[in-house]
């Protein structure tokens, strides 16, 4: 029988984590060489599971999770997020509010609550949070939806885990030692005051050393500081409604996830519209998608996940669709079908995205 791994205590089995975590991610202090069309990552959310797909062929070629509503060593509950470094996955166990599909307790829900990293042979070797624990104390979590691994942070070196805590409402770093290091966020607390946010969506660490934060349900992008002050506001010109995630670009642009809109925007950096693309226009569409993530790829395109549109999309500058995992609003688990997808992503491109080791092939600015 399966069993939970052994919890990671004691700065001796830590250092070890760290040590073959830093070796496995060595070669990849440079960007990835991989191709665009390389393989992608997808949270396949009410299907609970994690799965990397041949954009080729559109087969599976991993996955981690059992479908199972139950966390356990094998299994993931709702999950929202995944990030691949080196061989290993971070995933984000969000766990399913009742009424929601993959979940079979329409009273209760089926909470996960774990941020968990993985091997290749699917062990979990490192996690926050406790399986199906709600909570805001030591190594606990509520509704975790968003996650980073991190070599620095500004005034913490050393390895480190971002995460979008959503129902604490809170941004926190995490050591492997289990220890909140720096947050943003009032615990428990929704607002739009100082050091508050309203259902926080993700967060990303942009190579200013300022963390760019969806504020959901305050319809914002805010950029904070490491000393916890909104340095900019972003908000395509008060339209944004659902802020589900958000990326920098190269060209100092910002990319929203406008969920409640159905559209992706970006805005440059006087919060002005300059690009965008809806999801909800195609004959067949659901009506309200609700596209919660879409990244900027390195050869320019957009990949988005539009989460009850039940698919994955590849999308041009000139808003053609050039690759779709999935079926257009109509979920499942067989070949080619996702349910709720709500994170994708191409394996080794960080375009736009925070590296796990280093920004810019360059391994001394942090």
């Amino acid at each position: 029988m399966a069993r939970f791994p052994p919890r990671m205590t004691g700065s001796r089995l830590v250092l070890a984590i760290a040590g073959t975590i830093v070796l496995a991610g060595a070669g990849l202090a440079a960007p990835a060489r991989a191709q665009p069309e390389g393989p992608i990552l997808i949270a396949d959310q009410f299907n609970n599971r994690v799965i990397e797909i041949n954009p080729a062929t559109h087969r599976v070629i991993w996955h981690f999770g059992s479908g199972s509503d139950l966390p356990g060593p094998n299994s993931i509950v709702g999950v929202n997020d995944a990030e691949r470094f080196g061989p290993f996955t971070l995933m984000a166990g969000t766990g399913t509010p009742p009424g929601l599909p993959g979940c079979s307790d329409t009273v209760n829900g089926c909470p996960d609550n774990r941020v968990i990293i993985v091997d290749p042979s699917d062990h979990i070797i490192w996690q926050y949070g406790q399986a199906g624990v709600t909570g805001a104390g030591p190594d606990q979590l509520n509704t975790p939806v968003h996650s980073l691994f991190l070599s620095s942070f500004p005034g913490h070196r050393g390895l480190h885990v971002l995460i979008t805590d959503q129902g604490n409402q809170r941004i926190i770093l995490v050591n492997l030692k289990h220890q909140i290091v720096w947050q943003y966020g009032t615990t428990g607390v929704a607002g739009n005051g100082a050091n508050q946010l309203n259902n926080p969506n993700s967060a990303e660490l942009l190579e200013n050393g300022h963390v760019l934060i969806s504020d959901e349900n305050n319809n914002r992008v805010i950029e904070v500081t490491p000393g916890l002050a909104i340095v900019k506001t972003f908000t395509a010109q008060g339209t944004v409604s659902g802020a589900a995630f958000a990326s920098r670009l190269s060209n100092g642009d910002t990319l929203i996830s406008d969920s409640n809109n159905n559209r992706i925007v970006e805005v440059n950096a006087n919060d002005q519209p300059v690009w965008q693309y809806i999801t909800n226009t195609m004959p067949g569409s659901n009506p309200s998608p609700l596209p919660t993530r879409a990244v900027r790829l390195r050869n320019g395109d957009t990949l988005i996940s539009d989460q009850f549109n039940d698919r994955v999309i590849e999308v041009t500058k000139a808003g053609k669709i050039v690759f779709q995992q999935g079926t257009l609003n109509a979920p499942g688990a067989g070949f080619n079908q996702l349910n709720g997808p709500y994170d994708a992503k191409v394996v080794g491109d960080f375009t736009g995205l925070t590296p796990p080791f280093d920004f810019d092939d360059n391994q001394g600015n942090q």
